[in-house]
């Protein structure tokens, strides 16, 4: 230990009594001086690292001196437009963005001739939206009955000459008719 009472801080290079000391690494500071030397933050023993001489929060260290590059500190918990010039990093300048002169750039955007199109509206049905029924293909928002409207599901259709129908439209429209046959004084009469 020199004279004066106490070792030297590492940032100051002020004695440290033991009252204030904190160790780190082998060295001294005061408790005021065992900050971040990015961003000031008080420091402990869980959030101290250490490169060299200096110490920083895990945070900062982790900017300097960490990975770079897509998957390394980005995300929900890091949304941040800083690009580091604080600590010392030089971003990097990003050459603008050029579209591909591909035009068949996937597979998925290449259509084939064997293309499933909506029997309803006529357009192309990918996979994200295929509903299958009636022997057919189709998108979410157009398999209804075609009479009434109904969204349909593939236990509650009946198909007929490659339209589809609710059971209840379909037996009103192609069932049996007469008494006896849902058409009646007994038989709950279904409205439009």
């Amino acid at each position: 230990m020199p004279f004066g009472g106490g070792n030297k801080c590492g940032c100051c290079q002020k004695t440290v009594y033991f009252a204030e000391e904190v160790q780190c690494e082998g060295k001294s500071w005061h408790k005021s001086c065992f900050l971040c030397m990015v961003c000031k933050k008080n420091l402990d023993s869980t959030t101290v690292a250490v490169h060299g001489d200096e110490i920083y929060c895990k945070s900062c260290y982790g900017k300097k001196y960490g990975p770079k590059g897509y998957g390394f500190g980005g995300g929900a918990g890091t949304l941040s437009m800083d690009t580091g010039e604080g600590l010392g990093i030089k971003p990097e300048v990003q050459a603008p963005h050029r579209p591909t002169n591909n035009p068949n750039a996937s597979k998925f955007a290449q259509k084939t001739a064997g293309s499933e199109v909506c029997p309803r509206c006529g357009k192309t049905v990918y996979a994200a939206e295929k509903v299958i029924g009636g022997g057919n293909s189709w998108h979410k928002g157009c398999f209804r009955c075609a009479k009434c409207g109904k969204g349909l599901e593939s236990t509650t259709l009946a198909d007929r000459d490659g339209e589809i129908y609710c059971k209840g439209c379909y037996a009103k429209n192609f069932g049996p008719k007469g008494f006896g046959f849902g058409q009646g004084a007994g038989a709950l009469a279904h409205s439009q």
